[in-house]
C-alpha cells in the first residue's frame, strides 16, 4: 500500500470516529480503539481491573481504569504519555519491580491498540 492511500485510510477511519475516538488514535499514531477493546478482553485486563464498556471488566484487584486518559501518572511512576502508557503494557515488571501486573508479552503494535481504548476512558 502506497503511504498516500495509508494516509487516506488514516483519515478515513479517523473521520468515522467520535471525538475521544479520534483523539485517541491521533495520540497513539494510527491506534485502534476498537481493536484495543478486543484485545483488552482477550489478554483477560478484566480479571483484574474494572474497564469500562469491557463486558465482564469489574474487578477490583487492581485500579479502576475509568479516567485513566485523563490521569497525571500510569501506575503512579510513569508521566501519562501514550508512550509510557505502552511501554507499561508491553512489559509492567521492567518499569516498576514492585508491581504485581504480569508482563504479558504483548506486542508493540497491540500495545498501541489497546492505548488506544484506554485513552478514550475520559
Amino acid at each position: 500500500m502506497s503511504v498516500r492511500v495509508g494516509v487516506l485510510v488514516l483519515c478515513i477511519t479517523i473521520a468515522a470516529c467520535s471525538h475521544g475516538e479520534r483523539d485517541a488514535i491521533a495520540l497513539t499514531h494510527g491506534g485502534s480503539p476498537s481493536r484495543g477493546e478486543e484485545l483488552i478482553r482477550a489478554y483477560g485486563c478484566g480479571s483484574c481491573h474494572t474497564i469500562p464498556r469491557v463486558a465482564g471488566a469489574q474487578s477490583t484487584v487492581g485500579p479502576n481504569l475509568q479516567g485513566i486518559a485523563g490521569r497525571a501518572y500510569i501506575a503512579g511512576v510513569l508521566p501519562n504519555t501514550p508512550e509510557n502508557m505502552m511501554r507499561w503494557l508491553m512489559n509492567p515488571p521492567a518499569v516498576d519491580d514492585k508491581t504485581a501486573m504480569p508482563n504479558l508479552h504483548i506486542g508493540a503494535v497491540e500495545a498501541r491498540d489497546m492505548a488506544a481504548y484506554l485513552y478514550t476512558l475520559r
